[in-house]
């Protein structure tokens, strides 16, 4: 998975309000870094961190403090009610041999066979929660939707990725395809006019038989 730099700086300041408000006044946003030994709070640029939760991608975020960075991903954006600003993050420590979870967007590859034959494709979920070591976590679960019929949907328990378990409900759908008024069956057509081809191919042997 792609990893990003974010500078952050240490903060001695937890729970005074003012001072968190201040913060946010600056264009910062208090955030507290969980996993490892101990706990440590600190703060970001809001127009930074703006730019990694408002794309489709998900990234390890390396923590630069100046002195070390640490290699995390966030666990939880806490938002204003009115504005819809984030006003909190909390960040995840990653260890290499630790098994970490989080949300991986999905992709779908290939034209599915219902969509193509006028039904309407819905996409029920747009990411997966992975839990892998951190090697193993994908950029992207990608899902080949070409044979997708209509009325047909792929759910995660049929979707399998080496060395990562998905841990959403294994019968939630991800991807359907419903009907629509211009739908066609063609594959209802094409499977009868195969049976009928096999039923003149096997009479025409009998004949010749004869």
């Amino acid at each position: 998975m792609k990893s990003v730099q974010l500078e952050a700086t240490s903060r001695s300041e937890v729970r005074k309000k003012s001072a968190l408000n201040a913060l946010r006044k600056e264009g910062r946003i208090p955030a507290v870094l969980y996993g490892g030994k101990e706990n440590v709070n600190f703060h970001v640029n809001e127009i930074a961190f703006l730019k990694l939760i408002t794309t489709h991608e998900v990234y390890f975020i390396h923590l630069n403090f100046g002195d070390k960075i640490t290699k995390a991903v966030i666990s939880d954006v806490q938002f204003h009610p009115v504005t819809d600003r984030p006003i909190h993050i909390d960040f995840m420590e990653v260890f290499e041999d630790k098994l970490v979870t989080i949300g991986v967007p999905v992709a779908f590859t290939g034209a599915s066979r219902g969509v193509l034959n006028g039904g309407k494709k819905r996409e029920k979920l747009r990411k997966l929660i992975c839990k892998a070591f951190p090697k193993d976590i994908p950029e992207t679960v990608t899902i080949d939707i070409t044979e997708v019929r209509i009325g047909q949907s792929i759910k995660v328990k049929d979707v399998s990725i080496d060395n990562v378990e998905l841990l959403d409900n294994p019968n939630s759908v991800i991807i359907a395809v419903k009907t629509s008024r211009v739908a066609v069956d063609v594959d209802e057509e094409e499977e009868e006019g195969e049976e009928a081809a096999e039923g003149a191919e096997g009479a025409t042997e009998e004949a010749a038989s004869e």
